[in-house]
């Protein structure tokens, strides 16, 4: 899931003049070029692990068991890159954020097996357009997203709860279309806010170039957060299974 605070939190408003040599439209396409890559990476691994009938290995050897030690060790991965961003060689970070989109792809190649491949490319497609929306909202428009911060974490709260239950409840299914349309409005306001956080980083950072290259990492990351998890609710919310 998503957020990811750096240590000091920049104020929304620009407070300095832009850098010389990087400017702040350059430094947020940095941040969304490594969001990119890190979503071709997924993709990438996902296609080669279905092809190699990886994720048909993984379920029938070991069950969810396999899936659930995957899921456990990419939210390592999260909370070693989130907490010692600001100790950690640029480089590392880098690589963290590389291994977790690889780790997500494996992940992700089991949705192959459970719905059907117009549904998994009309997902992508939409997730597409309303992340580019609101990323453009979120870079452009004068609205502080840092206002509803608050509400948004509530938000993702109320999901992971819910999602958690409805593993053990299985009365809770009949409200998973609610839940994914809260999801897919959570993840396309949190896309606005953290683009336009990229602007805090950008200004609040100025004059620490190893910060400033490490905070494109994890607005990266949180970018990809993002486009995941609008992918995921969307999927559940128009996918079609195979019988």
């Amino acid at each position: 899931m998503n957020e990811n605070e750096l240590s000091p939190q920049p104020q929304p408003e620009p407070q300095y003049v832009e850098r010389a040599g990087e400017t702040l439209g350059h430094y947020t396409a940095q941040a969304f070029l490594w969001m990119a890559l890190g979503l071709m990476v997924t993709f990438g691994v996902s296609i080669l692990a279905y092809v190699t009938l990886l994720p048909v290995y993984l379920l029938v050897y070991t069950g969810t068991t396999g899936l659930i030690v995957l899921t456990i060790v990419e939210l390592i991965v999260v909370i070693v890159l989130s907490a010692k961003l600001q100790s950690m060689p640029i480089g590392a970070a880098r690589a963290l954020f590389l291994v977790y989109a690889i780790l997500n792809g494996v992940v992700f190649s089991t949705y192959f097996l459970v719905f059907e491949a117009l549904s998994l490319v009309l997902a992508f497609a939409a997730a597409g357009v309303y992340f580019g929306a609101m990323a453009l909202v979120g870079y452009f428009s004068k609205i502080d997203f840092s206002r509803i911060r608050n509400i948004l974490f509530g938000g993702l709260i109320f999901l992971v709860v819910f999602n958690l239950l409805a593993m053990f409840i299985p009365a809770l299914s009949m409200f998973d279309r609610i839940a994914c349309m809260i999801g897919i409005v959570i993840f396309m306001l949190y896309t606005a806010y953290d683009t336009q956080k990229i602007k805090a980083f950008y200004y609040g950072f100025q004059g620490d170039d190893a910060m400033l290259a490490k905070a494109s990492i994890i607005s990266a990351l949180n970018l990809y957060l993002d486009f995941v998890n609008l992918f995921l609710y969307l999927l559940r919310f128009l996918g079609k299974k195979k019988n």
